[in-house]
């Protein structure tokens, strides 16, 4: 048989192309577990366009999927044809290129081609999974050198690949995005897999083209630096920045992923600038007595403007705050003047595995709004995480929460009903046209107020401070409600497809 001997070889001479058994392991596993670093990555860069949804996640794992077998199959094919250590050089250096430009090359799409941001995203993803998976192949081809030790060879080979692909998922969900910003992390990836790609060919073919790929590497981390879609921080789940007010000396607006988040007033926060928070405010202080302190449970924090208003309105409030993203936490700290005496007491945690831990009826008042414009944590709706809501309640307690949807309105009306199997009395604020109030106008969607308790919602006494506070919106209760949420389905920890309800806003589908 062309290329394979009878006879055993030693794993270390020249009938082994130079390639010795360790420097074998080191580019299987390394290129293994840098398709994974990427495949993770991807997630992170396209969340603030498409969302971290479950669309994007099979989406993202898809195009990863096809990556690997394209690779695997081509790369194998090839080194039949051609001499297998003219490949591993520049399928190392041409992979890191493109690692090291992506950052760049996909914020740049998606602010100015957006229609074009599904094809570059999965060509920034395809070839250097394609490339990086031909390693393993072109490695074997190299390393088999006697039919004897077929499925050794293969099997340790394929085993190491798989370890490096474990590794890589570890490190880049517990360790590198925790500690570096998306882009670094790809700049830094792409540096390396240059880096061997210059020594694979210096070993084996002299410097090639490695110089020439280390430049487009440097290319890539300048043109991270003026593409839009930058950010001050990378969090643990966003790209975050706090934009000063031109008009308003002390107003901060905390920006996540491209979308206004929350808006802090630092001297007065008592001053409420977006209207569903105003929303939030006018319910709850139709709902309790003016002044009294409160109780308070957040799931999710951001900017924290709504404990913030509690603590200022109603001294002596105790707002218990879970955010499951840290970064948010620190800039709330350090830039949003957050201080420990405030009475609000922020938990880094998930909100569902928060609510587990609360006493039964210690809460006179939980607050929902971890939604964001193109993504909901999902097991934050489900008829399962309500009743836990309702049970950390206490008789009087009041649920309020913001919901964001648009056109149809499929995942609010979902929720509602969802509410409306928990609660006794449920109620929901909004623009008249999109909560059934206006039949002769469109719905337009964005914010919605979603209200639930076991006393009956003070109808009048809430849309009198939502009057007061010039939302604009209207409460709807009742037959009304009962009519707008139709035949809306519930949403059950078994059964809750938030993703494929939730219809984002899109300026170019108005």
């Amino acid at each position: 048989m062309t290329g394979l001997s009878s006879s055993p070889v030693a794993e270390d001479t020249p009938g082994n192309y130079g390639l010795g058994p360790r420097a074998a392991a080191v580019l299987v596993f390394g290129s293994s577990a840098a398709v994974l670093v990427v495949e993770i990555v991807a997630l992170r860069l396209l969340a603030p366009y498409l969302g971290l949804t479950l669309e994007t996640s099979t989406l993202v794992i898809g195009i990863a999927l096809t990556a690997i077998a394209l690779g695997s199959w081509m790369g194998g094919r090839i080194a039949d044809q051609v001499e297998p250590r003219r490949l591993l050089g520049p399928s190392l250096g041409v992979s890191g290129a493109v690692v090291a430009l992506t950052p760049a090359v996909l914020r740049s799409t998606a602010e100015w081609a957006p229609e074009l941001l599904l094809l570059i995203a999965s060509l920034t993803i395809l070839v250097p999974g394609a490339l990086l998976s031909a390693v393993t192949p072109i490695v074997t081809k190299l390393r088999l050198t006697s039919l004897a030790e077929t499925g050794t060879v293969v099997g340790r080979l394929s085993g190491v690949g798989t370890a490096g692909a474990i590794a890589g998922t570890v490190l880049t969900g517990f360790v590198l995005v925790s500690r570096f910003p998306v882009s670094g992390i790809l700049i830094g990836l792409g540096t390396l897999l240059v880096a061997g790609s210059a020594l694979v060919e210096w070993r084996t073919r002299g410097w090639s083209g490695a110089p020439a790929l280390a430049l487009v590497v440097v290319a890539g981390g300048l043109a991270t630096t003026v593409a839009p879609g930058a950010c001050d921080t990378e969090t643990r789940y966003h790209c975050a920045r706090v934009v000063a007010d031109p008009e308003r000396d002390s107003g901060r607006t905390l920006v996540l992923d491209g979308l206004r988040h929350s808006y802090v007033d630092l001297d007065d926060p008592a001053f409420l600038e977006f209207a569903y928070v105003r929303a939030i405010a006018s319910v709850v202080d139709a709902a309790f007595p003016e002044g009294e302190p409160l109780a308070a449970h957040h799931l999710g924090g951001g900017g924290l403007t709504f404990p913030r208003y509690l603590a200022d309105t109603r001294p002596g409030t105790r707002s218990l705050v879970s955010e499951i993203d840290g970064g948010v936490v620190r800039i709330d700290r350090d830039q949003l003047g957050l201080r420990p005496g405030d009475g609000i007491d922020v938990r880094v945690e998930d909100g569902r595995l928060g609510l587990r831990r609360l006493e039964t009826g210690s809460r006179d008042l939980v607050v929902g709004d971890a939604f964001g414009g193109v993504s909901v944590p999902w097991h934050l709706t489900t008829v399962e995480a309500m009743t836990d809501v309702r049970r950390v309640l206490d008789e009087d307690g009041l649920y309020v929460a913001n919901l964001i949807d648009h056109g149809g309105m499929a995942f609010a009306r979902a929720e509602v009903a969802t509410l409306s199997e928990t609660f006794e009395h449920v109620a929901l604020v909004g623009e008249p046209a999109d909560i059934g109030l206006d039949p002769t106008a469109t719905p337009q969607g964005g914010n919605l107020v979603a209200i639930g308790s076991d006393r009956p919602v003070d109808v009048r006494a809430t849309q009198e401070a939502l009057d007061a506070r010039q939302t604009g919106w209207k409460i709807t209760s009742g037959d009304d409600l009962t009519t707008w949420i139709g035949d809306a389905q519930l949403l059950t920890d078994d059964y809750a497809p938030v993703d494929q309800l939730l219809e984002p806003y899109s300026p170019r589908s108005s």
